[in-house]
C-alpha cells in the first residue's frame, strides 16, 4: 500500500475509536449546568479557532476524547490508561466525564493519537491554551518540552518529533493548587472550595491544537494603534532567516485603506479619517500581515484586526482624576466577573456562552468588565473587542496564609505599623513576573484591555513598588491598578476601594488625590433561586445578609447604585458591582450560576442605571 492509502486507513481507524469512546462518554454528577454545557458533545467541544489576533487557515483541532490515567507522583508511567476524558474540560468538571479531584501526591496523564500529512518546508506548532499547573509533553515518545503556570497559552515546535500518518501526544501534569509553600498563581481555586473560593480546574482546561507554519514564520505580533490613526506592528519570527520584512494592509469592510511594507519586522502606518474604537462604537479594522524574504516573496501570512483607541486620564476643574478614552472623560461601570461555569469551571462551555453573557451585560448598560483573578481563553477578549467592553484584567493571585500573608486594612485606615507586604522567595517572585509578562504579551493587542491589576486586596502582595514600576514601564499604553482594594502604594494610576455591601470612598484622604479614584468592588447582594443552586447542602451566602424577598433584593441593588451615582458626582471615576453570576456557594450574582434565571432582567437593569445617573 502507498502512503496515501495508509493515511486514509489510519484516519478511519482513529475515527472508529473516537466513535466508540464517544458512545461511552457522558457528563458526570448531578449538579446544575448551563444550556450550553447540556449541548456539549465530544464532536462539538470548542471547535472555533483559538487565536483570533493571529489567524491561520492550516490548523487541526485536538479537542475531543483522550485517554487519561491518574498515578502516584512517584510513578514513571501509568499502570493503566482509561477511556476517556473530554478535552478541553478539566478533570474535576462534569463535562470532562471524570469529575474527580486529585490529591497532592497524584499525577494526571493524558494521551491521544492524531494523524498528519507532513509537507516539506513546513513546521508544526503544538499549542495549549491552558494546562494547570506543571506539565511535560511528549510526542511519539520523545520529550517536546515542559511548562510551568496554569493560566496562559504556550507552544512547542514539534516538527522533528512528528511522522507522516499516525502520531501520539502524551502529557504528565501535576497541580498543587493551594498546597502550602507552592505559591501557585491559582486565582480563586482551592481544593476545599467554599465561601469566596471555588473548585479547582486541574490539567488541560482549555483548547489544544496544532498548526502548520512555513520554515520561517510569524511567531507573534505586537500591535499598537492610537486615536490619531497611527498603527505600529512588530513581529517576532521563528526560523533561521533574519533578513525578513513585514507588509501590513489595513482593511475596512473588505477594502484596503492603506498598505505599507517595512524594511524590517517593524512597520508603522497611518490611517486617515480613522474610525475610533469605544464601547459605544467598537469598530475594528481587519489586518492582512505578510512576511517577506529578501527577494520580496511572501513566505508567511496571517490575519488579524485592530481597534484604534487611546487610554488615558485627565484632571477636572475640581482636581479629580478620571479615565479618558480617545481624549474624552469616561465613567467605567461594570461587574466583577469570576468567569466560572457549573459544568466546566474555568473554561466557558462554548464560544456561544461567552457571547450570550456579554450580550446580557451590554443590554444592561455596562461598558466595563473586571476580569477577576482569572485569565480567559483568547476568544473571550476577541468578543470583548468586537462587542465593546473595556476590560480590567487582574493578574491571578497566589501565595500562602500565615506569617507570609500581609496584614490588610481598608484603604482609609492603613497605617505604617502594619506589615503590608508578604516576603516571597526569589523563585516564586520570578515565576510571578514571568506569568505577569506573558499575560501582558498575550493580551497586548486587544483594544478592550485598558487596565492591569497586579494585586487584589492583599492576596500575595509583595515587592509592590518594583512590580508596579516594571508594569508601567513595560506597557505605558494602559493604566495600572496596583492593588485593587489592597494595601496602597504610590505607584500606577488608580486608588481602589472595596466596600460591601454599599459603595464608599475616603474622599478626604490627600494621598489619593493624585490618582483615579474607583470603587473596585461593592454590592454582592445575594438572592437564592430555588432549583438553581450549586449545592443546597452548603451555606449559600451574599454580602450584608440575605434579603427576605425578591423585591428587597432589587431594592438593595437600586440603593447601592444610587450611592455610587452620588460618589460619581464627587469624583469617583468607576464602579465594579459584585457580580455577574452566582458561583458555587456565592449567590450574589445578577444571574444564577447555571445562567438560566436573570434575577434582574437586562432591560430593568438599564432602566435602573439610567434613572440613578450611571449611564451617560
Amino acid at each position: 500500500m502507498n502512503i496515501k492509502t495508509i493515511s486514509i486507513l489510519v484516519l478511519l481507524y482513529l475515527a472508529i475509536c473516537q466513535i466508540n469512546y464517544a458512545q461511552s462518554w457522558k457528563p458526570v454528577g448531578n449538579k446544575i449546568m448551563s444550556q450550553w454545557a447540556e449541548s456539549v458533545r465530544p464532536e462539538n467541544a470548542w471547535r472555533k479557532y483559538p487565536r483570533p489576533q493571529m489567524k491561520r487557515e492550516q490548523w487541526q483541532n485536538l479537542n475531543g476524547l483522550w485517554e487519561y490515567a491518574i498515578s502516584s507522583n512517584r510513578a514513571e508511567k501509568p499502570k493503566e490508561w482509561l477511556n476517556s476524558i473530554l478535552v478541553p474540560y478539566a478533570i474535576e468538571t462534569p463535562l470532562s466525564g471524570v469529575g474527580r479531584h486529585i490529591s497532592s501526591d497524584e499525577v494526571i496523564w493524558y494521551r491521544r493519537k492524531f494523524s498528519l500529512s507532513l509537507k516539506k518546508g513546513e513546521r508544526q506548532i503544538l499549542n495549549f491554551e491552558g494546562v494547570d499547573y506543571k506539565c511535560r509533553v511528549w510526542v511519539n515518545g520523545k520529550l517536546a518540552g515542559s511548562h510551568i503556570g496554569g493560566n496562559l497559552p504556550f507552544s512547542f515546535d514539534v516538527t522533528k518529533l512528528l511522522k507522516d500518518g499516525e502520531n501520539e501526544v502524551k502529557l504528565r501534569v501535576i497541580d498543587g493548587t493551594d498546597d502550602p509553600d507552592l505559591y501557585q498563581l491559582r486565582g480563586k481555586q482551592k481544593r476545599d472550595g467554599k465561601g469566596i473560593w471555588y473548585s479547582p480546574s486541574s490539567g488541560i482546561w482549555a483548547p489544544v491544537w496544532i498548526e502548520n507554519v512555513p520554515d520561517n514564520y510569524i511567531q507573534s505580533l505586537k500591535i499598537l494603534a492610537d486615536m490619531h490613526g497611527k498603527l505600529e506592528v512588530k513581529a517576532q519570527t521563528g526560523g533561521e532567516k533574519t533578513n525578513l520584512s513585514l507588509k501590513v494592509t489595513v482593511m475596512d469592510n473588505g477594502k484596503a485603506v492603506t498598505t505599507k511594507k517595512g524594511c524590517s519586522k517593524n512597520t508603522v502606518l497611518s490611517v486617515k479619517n480613522v474610525r475610533l474604537w469605544s464601547p459605544k462604537t467598537p469598530y475594528l479594522y481587519d489586518l492582512n500581515i505578510e512576511l517577506t524574504d529578501e527577494n520580496g516573496q511572501v513566505i508567511d501570512a496571517v490575519k488579524s484586526y485592530v481597534g484604534f483607541r487611546t487610554i488615558g486620564k485627565a484632571c477636572d476643574k475640581d482636581g479629580n482624576w478620571h479615565f479618558t478614552l480617545n481624549g474624552k472623560k469616561q465613567f467605567q461601570w461594570g461587574p466583577l466577573d469570576q468567569g466560572w461555569w457549573p459544568g466546566s469551571f474555568l473554561l466557558p462551555p462554548s464560544d456561544e456562552a461567552i457571547v450570550w453573557e456579554m450580550d446580557f451585560l451590554k443590554k444592561a448598560g455596562f461598558n466595563m468588565i473586571r476580569k477577576h483573578k482569572k485569565i480567559e481563553p483568547r476568544r473571550y477578549y476577541y468578543h470583548a473587542d468586537r462587542m465593546g467592553f473595556v476590560i480590567w484584567q487582574d493578574q491571578p493571585s497566589g501565595g500562602i496564609k500565615g506569617g507570609e500573608w500581609p496584614k490588610w486594612k481598608r484603604l482609609e485606615s492603613l497605617s505604617d505599623e502594619h506589615q503590608i507586604e508578604a516576603d516571597w522567595p526569589h523563585w516564586a517572585h520570578e515565576q510571578f513576573m514571568n506569568e505577569l509578562k506573558t499575560m501582558v504579551d498575550i493580551l497586548y493587542n486587544n483594544p478592550s484591555v485598558v487596565v492591569w491589576t497586579t494585586f487584589n486586596e492583599r492576596w500575595g502582595q509583595h515587592q509592590t513598588m518594583k512590580i508596579g514600576n516594571w508594569t508601567k514601564d513595560y506597557d505605558p499604553s494602559r493604566l495600572l491598578n496596583i492593588a485593587s482594594g489592597g494595601n496602597f502604594f504610590e505607584v500606577g494610576d488608580i486608588a481602589d476601594q472595596h466596600k460591601y455591601p454599599n459603595p464608599d470612598y475616603p474622599l478626604d484622604v490627600a494621598i489619593y488625590h493624585d490618582y483615579v479614584k474607583v470603587v473596585g468592588e461593592f454590592g454582592g447582594h445575594g438572592w437564592a433561586v430555588q432549583d438553581h443552586l450549586w449545592d443546597t447542602k452548603k451555606k449559600n451566602w451574599g454580602y450584608g445578609g440575605l434579603p427576605e424577598t425578591e423585591e428587597e433584593y432589587i431594592q438593595r441593588y437600586v440603593e447601592s447604585c444610587k450611592i455610587l451615582s452620588e460618589l460619581r458626582k464627587k469624583g469617583i471615576s468607576a464602579g465594579v458591582y459584585t457580580q455577574t453570576t452566582d458561583v458555587e456557594g456565592e449567590i450574589n450574582g445578577l444571574i444564577t450560576y447555571d445562567r438560566k434565571v436573570l434575577k434582574i432582567s437586562a432591560e430593568e437593569l438599564r432602566k435602573i442605571h439610567k434613572k440613578v445617573g450611571l449611564l451617560d
